[in-house]
Formats: C-alpha cells, sequence, structure tokens
C-alpha cells in the first residue's frame, strides 16, 4: 500500500484582503521617468534662456518636477524607515536597481535646478545626494560580489549606479566647486567606458530579451552629460566628440525603435526619459550646429517624458507597479 503524500497546507485567505501601511510598498521604479522630468526642466530653462525667451515656463516645470521628486522621496523614506533592509531587497532586481540610482540622480539634478534660488540649499542637497549614492554604489557592490558570476552580468543599469555621480558635476560647478566637478568628470569617464566596452562584447555575444531592451537606452545617458560638463569645463572639441556621439546612438536607436519596444509599454520606459533630456542638454550646450537639433530634441522630450510618467505613476497607487517591478515590502 503507497500512501499518498499530504497536501501542502496553505493559510486561509484573509477577509477582508489585508492593505499595506502607507508607503510601504513604494516602487524604486517611480524615479526613473521623475529623473526624466527633472532634466527635461533643465532642458527647457536652457531652451528658452538660448532663444531669448521669459523663463518662467521652464521655473514653473522646474519647480512642479523638485516637489513630486521630493514626494516620492519622502514616500520611499518612510518605507526604509519601516524596514531598512528593504534597499538591499529591491538592489536585488534591475527596475528597483535603477530606481534607487535614479532616486539620488535626482537629488543631484534637484539641486541644479534650485541652486538659482538658493545655494546653501543647493549645496546641502548636492552633498546629501552624492553621499546616498555613494552609500547604495557600496551595496550594489557587496551584493553582486555575493551573487554567483552568471547574476553579475554587464548591464545598462550599472552606469545609473556607477556614473550616475557625473550628475552633480554641472551643480557643482555652478557652486563654485570646480574641483569636485573636475573630479567627478575624470573619476566617472574609465567607469562609463569600461561598461561601454563590456556591454558591446555582450551584446555581440547575446541579444537582450525584449522586456529588457528598453534598458539600452541608458547608455546614451553618460556621452550626454559628459559632453554637457565637458563644455562647461572649458573642453569644447570633447564636448562636441560626446554630444555627437549620443546623438548618433540615438539616431541608431531611432532606427531600431521597432525592434526596441517589442515588449510593449512596460515601466522599463523610463528608461527613455533622462537620457533624452540630457542629449538635450548636451547639444544645445555645446551650441553652434548642435543648438537647433537639442531643441528638436527638448520639443521630443516634452512630450515623451511626461506621458512615459504619466502611465508609470497612476499604476503607483494600488500596487499594480509594485508588483511588476518586484518591489520589497516593507
Amino acid at each position: 500500500m503507497t500512501l499518498q503524500p499530504r497536501p501542502k497546507l496553505y493559510p486561509p485567505p484573509e477577509f477582508p484582503p489585508r492593505r499595506p501601511k502607507l508607503f510601504a510598498k513604494t516602487p524604486p521604479a517611480i524615479f526613473p521617468p521623475i529623473l526624466g522630468l527633472l532634466g527635461l526642466a533643465g532642458a527647457v530653462r536652457l531652451a528658452l534662456g538660448r532663444l531669448g525667451f521669459d523663463p518662467g515656463p521652464g521655473d514653473l516645470l522646474a519647480g512642479a518636477a523638485v516637489a513630486l521628486w521630493a514626494f516620492a522621496t519622502m514616500a520611499y523614506g518612510v518605507k526604509i524607515a519601516r524596514r531598512p533592509g528593504v534597499v538591499v531587497e529591491d538592489l536585488r532586481v534591475l527596475p528597483g536597481r535603477s530606481g534607487l540610482a535614479a532616486l539620488t540622480m535626482g537629488g543631484m539634478a534637484a539641486a541644479g535646478l534650485v541652486g538659482a534660488y538658493g545655494a546653501q540649499a543647493a549645496a546641502g542637497l548636492l552633498l546629501l545626494a552624492l553621499a546616498g549614492h555613494a552609500v547604495l554604489a557600496g551595496l550594489l557592490v557587496r551584493l553582486l560580489l555575493g551573487l554567483p558570476p552568471e547574476a553579475r552580468a554587464v548591464n545598462p543599469t550599472l552606469h545609473l549606479s556607477f556614473v550616475g555621480f557625473i550628475v552633480a558635476a554641472a551643480p557643482a560647478l555652478a557652486l563654485g566647486w570646480g574641483l569636485l566637478a573636475e573630479g567627478l568628470f575624470w573619476g566617472t569617464l574609465p567607469v562609463a567606458l569600461a561598461i561601454w566596452g563590456l556591454s558591446l562584447r555582450q551584446f555581440a555575444r547575446a541579444v537582450p530579451p525584449a522586456p529588457l531592451r528598453p534598458l539600452l537606452a541608458i547608455h546614451l545617458a553618460p556621452a550626454a552629460l559628459f559632453g554637457a560638463v565637458a563644455g562647461l569645463l572649458g573642453m569644447p572639441e570633447l564636448a562636441a566628440i560626446f554630444a555627437g556621439l549620443g546623438l548618433v546612438y540615438a539616431i541608431l536607436l531611432t532606427a531600431a525603435a521597432r525592434w526596441l519596444l517589442q515588449a510593449g509599454v512596460t515601466a522599463m520606459w523610463g528608461a527613455f526619459t533622462f537620457p533624452l533630456a540630457a542629449l538635450a542638454l548636451a547639444l544645445m550646450a555645446a551650441g553652434g550646429v548642435w543648438l537647433w537639433p537639442g531643441i528638436g530634441v527638448t520639443v521630443l522630450a516634452l512630450g515623451v517624458n511626461p506621458a512615459i510618467l504619466w502611465w508609470v505613476l497612476k499604476r503607483w497607487p494600488g500596487g499594480k507597479l509594485a508588483a511588476v517591478t518586484n518591489a520589497a515590502e516593507a
């Protein structure tokens, strides 16, 4: 006589269903499109200035973007306060990894936007964002070293975690911290080159699956940011090279749009927003023949970035975005 194993016991369903505590499931995936909105505000400001128009609309957009970033950061801060271990858990998945890096990069971008109104507030925010980004990078290194080799594959989100410090260079220059800006530029450049090289080799070996292809747009952001910062540091030739490199890569992505977007609209589309705004900033900062292409990219971003942001944010309430991006719960 063969005994059948006892069926596995499952806990009875809760009635009424348990509701998570306020902000306990805040998904890091909200931050990439918010970072894109912050970058767009900077691009609109610059475009209006280059064209000699009233900067009011740019300032209004900047205020809205900074306020949204501050609210989202507060929400994630509540999540961390409930259970600090959620940070490491969120770092284990790509949407969480890119989202947390975008959170602190957003602090750097916000510092640049508020610098014109309060240097002390901008300086404090910039230093806090840099410190937070360094902590996240350290936690990610520790996490990756503990994973098996096949789980440590190079992916574009590494740019956000390890090259994202470059976002602080322009605000640092505006605050008169030229040495810090140069250190950030030269310190992150070789890291970006290494990630580009390793990613190219990996792409030659295996094509990324359709859901991860939008992340390829992240490769554009470092080129654009290096171009913008190089121009501010008085290196126009290097600025033009990086701006041109970014524009060429953007054209390639546009040509491959059908392949790139094969998986349909997902939260990963947030990866398109900040690179697009960064490219607009780099082209306009280079000036000359790059000005009008930069203004054109800014106009394009005015349509793309808010649309993606709205698509992502409307899935935040109710926990749908947290579920599809595997966000940890506090």
